[in-house]
């Protein structure tokens, strides 16, 4: 993760947006009071790590995982095929 300070993030804020979006990587942004030091990153990583931490929250989502994980390593699962859906409206 790189870090860089307020003065240069603003004043070249679009190539480090574009940076943070292409590359997914966070930049921190310092300033001389480390309280408003700040960490930018894409909205789809954000996204993305919100999606996250909803599912670790849900227990039950939780536990399906792990019911899916013990099913795998100890080969208990079944296997199907993947259906066609004509019209998902």
């Amino acid at each position: 993760m790189q870090a860089v300070a307020y003065s240069n993030f603003r004043k070249d804020m679009k190539t480090y947006m574009k940076k943070v979006n292409e590359d997914s990587d966070a930049i921190i942004v310092t300033s001389k009071n480390i309280e408003d030091t700040v960490v930018v990153m894409s909205k789809k990583d954000y996204d993305s790590m919100q999606e996250t931490m909803r599912i670790l929250s849900n227990p039950y989502l939780m536990e399906k995982i792990r019911k899916g994980d013990e099913q795998f390593e100890n080969s208990t699962f079944e296997t199907h095929e993947l259906f066609e859906v004509e019209n998902d409206e």
